[in-house]
């Protein structure tokens, strides 16, 4: 896999607090694809837990997040229909993102996480490049991945990267729940 960033500086150039990240070097990166037991992917799914019980405790009751993250069996982000990849930087796991089968030419992108630490320097571009890549080469055609009402930076990366929306975007995400959104990927040259 090769690591694709986005703009070093992105969005978050306009956040102040990002202006004390360190930008993002391409050099430190390691993409690895794992299995949702490997100890590297702990990190994502504990802050992927307090996240959204910070989010959505008082919508959906405390300790949810941890039922939505069991929901679907490990099994099936492995193999040939699914994949769960963490980027680390110098060693740390600082982003990730896995997938599914959702059909037969879709891929369900899932868990799409980076550290809070580590957020607004283009992260998220890099995992959504490599997801998207890995379901093109395993002969997924579409993306089809939904985020939480709360989350408008997942909203926001998703439209600014060629995402549909598949909701009426005017209208209070609130009222929506789950914004659903597709995407058609490039089909891979032949080898």
């Amino acid at each position: 896999m090769n690591v694709k960033t986005g703009s070093p500086a992105g969005p978050g150039a306009r956040n102040p607090d990002a202006l004390s990240r360190p930008r993002l070097d391409p050099a430190a990166l390691a993409v690895l694809l794992l299995t949702m037991h490997d100890p590297r992917v702990r990190p994502l799914l504990d802050e992927l837990a307090v996240e959204y019980d910070s989010r959505y405790g008082d919508r959906f009751g405390r300790g949810a997040a941890a039922e939505e993250l069991n929901r679907y069996p490990a099994s099936e982000f492995e193999g040939t229909g699914g994949a769960l990849l963490v980027v680390q930087e110098n060693g740390e796991s600082v982003a990730g993102g896995a997938f599914r089968r959702y059909d037969a030419d879709t891929a369900e992108f899932k868990r799409i996480w980076t550290h809070s630490a580590h957020r607004r320097r283009g992260l998220a571009r890099v995992v959504l490049a490599e997801l998207e890549a890995l379901a093109a080469q395993r002969g997924y055609r579409r993306v089809y991945l939904t985020t939480g009402p709360r989350q408008p930076e997942a909203k926001h990366l998703y439209l600014t990267t060629g995402y549909v929306a598949q909701f009426d975007v005017n209208q209070d995400p609130e009222l929506i729940g789950s914004l659903a959104f597709t995407k058609n990927l490039p089909v891979p040259p032949l080898s």
